[in-house]
């Protein structure tokens, strides 16, 4: 048997070891009776993060955040810990996003909550992006918002077939944050606009299809899709073509001319956070009143007061 034989047995035999421990990880995520909301965990080499709010898709608090991010910092600089794994308790969630129904609230009760909380989600995400240690994130299940800015600036993404993954803050008032003005715009064409703008969901193997996971696992082996195309491979054109534009506007024009059942679909998905949050979380009428109501109505001015400079409060990485 030739080295290079060997090579590949080996290359297969490392991969399968990695396959398992992945495994290990998802089955044993299912069963937590621990009442703290984040499990962090050496487990040998692995230094391992579990959001544990499974009752809540896991969706992340400031407390969260605040645990998570000293830890990482700490495993980061261990010469005894090789990678960092984070996954959610539960089965059905990675993380379904950030607490902001919490927030909302909370901000009406005038505890101003909101800027603590997005200055340190902001960080540590940032944090995971530029960790040192290889960052394995195990998305398992619902991954929105949060959820992907926990997720997608690691090294290493895996999926399952039970992974939905979406950026859902147009919805509710707010823009793609956790850094999604800088992934999104990498996907392939214009897929990253579309997804910002519209909150379309992608499902399965479609995640890793879309170049936001990096590695695809069966977690119950039942390789579902595994023969399917990419949901939006025939809408590719159509996205690169519409989406192709410098402002909101001028894709709302390219929808209507294009005039298919496609783009006309993307206009009907959807005056400020708040409200968002309460038609879409709180009430659920699903029917916000935006001030401005119409996009037309927002102007420069409206625009360049979200990019002033905080001054002393900028946050600095």
């Amino acid at each position: 048997m030739g080295q290079r034989e060997v090579w590949r047995i080996m290359s297969r035999f490392n991969a399968f070891k990695r396959t398992n421990t992945i495994l290990h990880h998802l089955r044993m995520s299912k069963h937590t009776d621990a009442a703290e909301d984040v499990l962090l965990e050496k487990k040998g080499c692995a230094g391992v993060i579990t959001l544990n709010r499974p009752k809540f898709l896991n969706a992340l608090t400031l407390n969260m955040i605040q645990k998570i991010y000293p830890q990482l910092k700490k495993w980061e600089q261990d010469p005894e810990t090789f990678l960092i794994i984070i996954k959610g308790a539960g089965g059905k969630a990675f993380c379904a996003g950030g607490d902001i129904r919490v927030i909302s609230e909370a901000e009406k009760a005038k505890q101003k909550i909101a800027p603590v909380f997005f200055r340190e989600e902001y960080m540590l995400n940032n944090a995971v992006g530029s960790c040192q240690k290889p960052y394995v994130a195990l998305i398992h299940g619902i991954t929105m918002g949060g959820g992907v800015g926990l997720s997608v600036h690691g090294q290493f993404r895996v999926a399952t077939e039970k992974c939905l993954f979406a950026m859902p803050e147009t919805a509710i008032g707010l823009f793609p944050d956790v850094g999604g003005g800088y992934f999104l715009p990498r996907l392939q064409g214009k897929l990253g606009y579309f997804l910002a703008l519209t909150g379309f969901r992608l499902k399965g193997r479609d995640v890793y299809r879309a170049g936001i996971a990096t590695h695809f696992v069966d977690s119950e082996k039942s390789k579902i899709d595994r023969d399917k195309s990419f949901i939006l491979e025939e809408h590719m054109d159509k996205i690169n073509s519409c989406f192709s534009a410098n402002t909101v506007e001028e894709i709302i024009e390219n929808l209507q001319q294009d005039g298919s059942s496609f783009a006309l679909e993307q206009l009907k998905r959807g005056h400020d956070f708040h409200e968002g949050v309460r038609a879409v979380l709180i009430d659920k009428d699903q029917s916000p009143k935006w001030k401005p109501a119409d996009l037309k109505e927002v102007t420069e001015e409206d625009l360049n007061n979200h990019f002033k400079s905080l001054g002393s409060s900028d946050l600095k990485f």
